[in-house]
């Protein structure tokens, strides 16, 4: 071969190693790109969460001072815990790389305006400040996520059963918790916290053990979400298993539980709802024995 042919060999050599250099840096910043988070807002000016999916189902969720509240469910209050670690993986977070980004992939992760399994929309001021899609998921606890005005997809630490579309399942769980009792009464027994002590209605000290189960069941006590109108026109037509009047040091409570086949409820007159509760906090409460709390023998 002579020299000008050895020229033009080591020449298109050259450029096809420039070529592959060039796509492969290229590439590498295609698949490192990521954004500082999904929404690129400040967590303190969102004032309320809209959460839907593409079959009409949706929640709302309104910030006021420091709570977040539940609208459809009176204003109840919702778990904070549920809210904020929504929050820091939609505006805080960052995602990390993106996994994909054309119309196909899109539709694949069902994270396509028009095809998706959660529409969170951030809203501030009566306007939205933000909105994520979330769609399948590529493995545990993921979830595939894309800001509507991007095309990055990413693949997230979040769950859809964190972010669900029932209100009940936002509700704040201790809402009905009584941490600090300074009278309960219920039938059968009668008791009241004077000096650092309790006392039954009769002046006798109340056995320990089960004085200690009562206010471990009251402090513990889980909501579990909202009975449905038709369940709590069946409970409105039944006797309670247990009515408990609860004072506190502002309040003063009435709660009753009703046991409907094999679920459990319980209802205050602080609120106008009707509480689905565990099994196990229904026979903690209804389980007291008035005459083993009486410490006789």
């Amino acid at each position: 071969m002579n020299r000008a042919g050895i020229f033009l060999l080591l020449l298109l050599v050259m450029q096809l190693a420039l070529t592959a250099v060039l796509y492969r840096d290229d590439r590498d910043s295609a698949g490192t790109q990521s954004a500082a988070a999904l929404v690129n807002v400040g967590t303190n000016v969102i004032e309320e969460l809209l959460i839907e999916d593409s079959m009409g189902g949706s929640v709302l969720l309104r910030k006021a001072a420091d709570l977040w509240l539940l609208p459809e469910l009176s204003n109840l209050p919702a778990k904070p815990e549920m809210v904020e670690k929504a929050l820091l993986k939609l505006t805080i977070e960052d995602p990390g790389l993106s996994v994909a980004h054309t119309l196909a992939s899109r539709q694949r992760f069902q994270v396509a305006h028009y095809h998706y399994r959660r529409k969170i929309t951030l809203n501030s001021l009566n306007r939205a400040v933000g909105a994520v899609f979330l769609g399948t998921s590529p493995g545990f606890r993921k979830v595939h996520a894309r800001n509507e005005k991007r095309d990055s997809i990413y693949s997230v630490d979040l769950n859809l059963f964190d972010i669900p579309l029932q209100p009940g399942k936002w509700l704040e769980p201790r809402l009905l918790q009584v941490r600090a009792p300074l009278q309960i009464t219920a039938d059968g027994y009668s008791l009241e916290r004077s000096a650092g002590e309790w006392r039954m209605g009769t002046g006798a000290k109340p056995d320990q053990r089960e004085l200690q189960a009562l206010l471990d069941a009251l402090r513990n006590l889980q909501v579990q979400g909202i009975a449905t109108d038709e369940t709590k026109q069946a409970v409105s037509r039944r006797e309670a298993d247990l009515i408990l009047q609860v004072t506190g040091l502002a309040t003063n409570t009435e709660l009753k539980l009703f046991k409907l086949g094999q679920e459990h409820f319980i209802s205050s007159d602080e609120y106008p709802l009707l509480f689905r509760i565990r099994a196990y906090d229904f026979d903690k409460l209804t389980g007291i024995d008035s005459f083993l709390l009486s410490g006789a023998q």
